[in-house]
């Protein structure tokens, strides 16, 4: 319950004006959002591929309703990305991009191209770039466009939501040669008819698409900062016969730091999901959503100010 009504609050109006307001709000911010410029990217990218770690850098922003506003945002990853490539970043540093902030609310075939745009960017900047998913309702269109861009730009990584009941089945059809697959719980509201809504559930579901990805030929991006699916991770590595170089853990900036430095002190690939920008609130509503941990240190932060 509270985790949907936190996702609930995500799209309020009022909620964003009370949380954007409060005296305790920085502190929440930068625990989770690397700053608002790519000056501030770029300087957390740079501290964290000092540190053995990859990095995938989101420019906050989703849900455009006009053209201005998805060519605005196509316009600042073309940035980010010269701003990458230019400084050497791009060996070490992928994007990622929503498409919803492309056009894809209003216009699939706008999103495709804008997307065409960030991905000719990305591989200038020696790089590339993962779609993020979104809500339910966008996935099929979502695997439409991973699957045009693949024709041109075969590295562009897709994202699968565990919480979904047709995830395993899209890990199957995605775990191929040279495909890069994230694998995530969710971090959206969806209906029972569509979604698991018990956090068992989720979990065994999430095992059951990396049982999935890892047996496969493609690349897995496992992204959780559970320490038992970690676990099992490492066993269907074994299982698998994989090399450290075939898969990698994914988790969030700002989130088990210490788990992130942990596993690449062990040889394992970890890539940081470093999110900057001005529209950062759903994005961490969704992250207070996500674990109890996130919640506790907002609460924290509220006390320590009150």
């Amino acid at each position: 319950m509270l985790r949907q009504a936190l996702l609930a609050a995500s799209r309020s109006g009022g909620a964003r004006r009370v949380v954007e307001t409060a005296p305790f709000t920085d502190d929440v911010v930068r625990r989770f959002i690397a700053g608002e410029t790519i000056e501030d990217a770029e300087r957390v990218t740079t501290d964290l591929t000092g540190e053995g770690l990859l990095v995938t850098l989101d420019v906050l922003g989703e849900d455009t309703h006009d053209k201005g506003q998805a060519e605005t945002s196509v316009q600042r990853y073309v940035e980010l990305l010269e701003r990458l490539g230019s400084s050497g970043l791009g060996t070490r540093a992928e994007v990622s991009l929503k498409l919803s902030a492309v056009g894809q609310t209003f216009d699939e075939d706008l999103a495709l191209d804008n997307a065409r745009l960030v991905c000719a960017a990305a591989r200038s900047a020696g790089t590339t770039v993962t779609l993020d998913m979104e809500g339910h309702t966008t996935v099929d269109s979502t695997l439409r466009i991973v699957h045009e861009l693949r024709r041109d730009f075969p590295d562009v990584g897709a994202v699968v939501q565990a919480y979904l009941r047709r995830a395993e089945e899209h890990c199957a059809e995605l775990a191929y040669e040279g495909s890069r697959v994230r694998l995530c719980k969710g971090a959206y509201a969806a209906p029972a008819s569509v979604a698991f809504t018990d956090k068992d559930e989720v979990d065994r579901s999430f095992v059951r698409c990396m049982k999935v990805l890892m047996a496969g030929k493609g690349y897995p991006m496992l992204a959780t900062h559970d320490p038992r699916l970690i676990d099992i991770a490492g066993a269907l590595t074994v299982l698998n016969e994989r090399d450290a170089d075939t898969f990698e853990y994914q988790m969030l900036y700002g989130i088990r730091p210490q788990e992130q430095r942990r596993l690449a002190a062990q040889g394992a690939q970890v890539r940081v999901y470093v999110a900057f920008g001005h529209d950062w609130y759903r994005y961490v509503m969704r992250r207070l959503a996500e674990r109890p941990a996130n919640l506790r240190f907002f609460m924290r932060a509220l006390v320590g100010r009150s």
